[in-house]
């Protein structure tokens, strides 16, 4: 085992289960890790140095006595800092003093039932509303491939301590892309689950259903197992899918399968352009595709003005968020604006965008009848330098944001899944990603053909140099 950075999440499981290393020890190891790279990379919010080390005491204890069943006993994990964990406040990127929370998050539940020592909080920014993690209550989160430019957002903490080998992985959630555009913009794999798939709990849905929790691991396989430890529902949840065993697709081969290339953008009527070089990359990884035997085709899905279907649900989740702010004379203008908005789109508009998921289902699911996946760009750019977005205004944060990220957002307006993969580096050692998407309960499907992908590319085998 590695002590300048983290193994895999199944390989130091398995390390532990074999009494290679104590968990103890691993825990010391992450959080020497953590305490090193704080000052510049900035991924932690909070860190749970004496509870983690305790936990990973009881862990050891339990590995001693012959323990099993439990696939991450003792391994060291990190979660977003929009997710309760016991003991600790849950500042969402904001201001102010929080008060801590009594009770983990079903999410986090689940993962201590798993047997998982939380290490601590990742960075995010302002109620997760930007594909950046900057802002005065934390300072700025920075990408591990290069220094000067962001991790994305919002769960740019999380993919900055899995990218830098800070933890073998970590919990995200994705509301426009917050999993899948930090992935992309550090090189990991982030998968954006069904909705529903990860309990929100304590809230019945997240974001009016936007809003979902999903992994960020540098491998497929990775990945899934975070997945299926911290999959399941609560009996208040909205949403409750068929399970799925995400790590048994993960050794599955996804069989052929018809792959539409889609790189043109969905309505928003700001300016965007796809980046040249990202554009490249991608249509490199859909040659890959199609070398390994896959019928691959460009097509695009009928978004139509889907668009209306996202936007009262957006802001009437910053709404919601933001009644729960001890101080609210705090927040950043942005989020009072957006708040603001949401309290006006929060009525008949909200409802309207609701019922109309139906409709947006059978629109841009026509695809599926010709196609099995979507293959489409992550994000339009690679990751902008640090403070492109942060001191904007609001309506030029809204176009600077479209213009960077405008391929994520539609599936979570469906609830659909979608995964993440790298698609190489561009100028700089930046990363840049592509995304695999497919209709509901298509984790399985997407899940294989990445790991497909990744035996052909060995992603996880380049690792971020010295700081540039």
């Amino acid at each position: 085992m590695t002590a300048d950075r983290a193994d895999g999440l199944a390989r130091t499981a398995r390390a532990l289960a074999a009494g290679e290393v104590s968990s103890r020890a691993l825990t010391e190891r992450t959080l020497a890790r953590i305490e090193a790279s704080q000052p510049v990379l900035n991924a932690f919010k909070l860190v749970r140095a004496e509870a983690a080390l305790a936990e990973a005491d009881a862990a050891d204890r339990e590995l001693a006595s012959g323990g099993a069943g439990r696939p991450l006993l003792g391994v060291p994990l990190a979660v977003k800092d929009d997710t309760d964990v016991a003991g600790e406040p849950t500042a969402f990127g904001c201001r102010g003093d929080f008060p801590p929370k009594e009770q983990d998050a079903e999410s986090v539940r689940r993962l201590r039932a798993a047997g998982a020592v939380i290490i601590g909080k990742t960075n995010t920014c302002e109620l997760g509303q930007w594909p950046f993690t900057e802002g005065p209550g934390f300072g700025d989160t920075r990408n591990p491939w290069h220094t000067g430019h962001t991790p994305g957002g919002s769960s740019g903490g999380s993919a900055a301590a899995v990218a830098a080998g800070l933890v073998p992985a970590a919990l995200g959630s994705d509301g426009a892309g917050s999993v899948r555009i930090p992935a992309a913009w550090t090189h990991l794999v982030g998968i954006k689950p069904q909705r529903g798939r990860i309990s929100t709990w304590p809230w019945p849905e997240s974001f009016n259903g936007i809003t979902v929790n999903g992994p960020l691991a540098r491998t497929v396989a990775d990945a899934a197992l975070l997945l299926d430890a911290a999959s399941g529902s609560h009996s208040g949840d909205l949403h409750k899918p068929p399970a799925i065993r995400a790590s048994e697709a993960a050794t599955r081969e996804p069989g052929r399968l018809r792959i539409a290339l889609s790189l043109r953008m969905p309505f928003t009527a700001t300016p965007k352009r796809l980046h040249p070089v990202v554009r490249r990359k991608v249509i490199v990884l859909a040659d890959r595709l199609a070398a390994l035997g896959h019928d691959v085709e460009e097509a695009d899905p009928r978004y139509g003005q889907i668009g209306l279907g996202f936007l009262p649900r957006a802001t009437a989740g910053i709404t919601e968020w933001a009644r729960e702010v001890p101080d609210p004379h705090l927040l950043d203008p942005r989020t009072k604006e957006a708040a603001r908005m949401g309290h006006l789109l929060g009525g008949a508009p909200l409802r309207l965008s609701r019922r109309a998921e139906a409709v947006l289902h059978r629109r841009v699911g026509e695809i599926f009848s010709t196609y099995d996946v979507v293959l489409t760009p992550t994000t339009a750019t690679p990751p902008p330098r640090i403070g492109t977005m942060a001191a904007l205004s609001g309506w030029r944060t809204d176009r600077a944001m479209i213009a960077a990220c405008p391929y994520a957002w539609t599936w979570n307006v469906l609830g659909w899944p979608g995964v993440n993969v790298p698609a190489g580096q561009v100028s700089g050692g930046l990363p840049v990603g592509a995304q695999l998407l497919g209709p509901a309960g298509s984790e399985p499907r997407l899940i294989s053909l990445a790991a497909q992908l990744e035996a052909d590319q060995r992603w996880y085998e380049r690792w971020p140099t010295a700081a540039a």
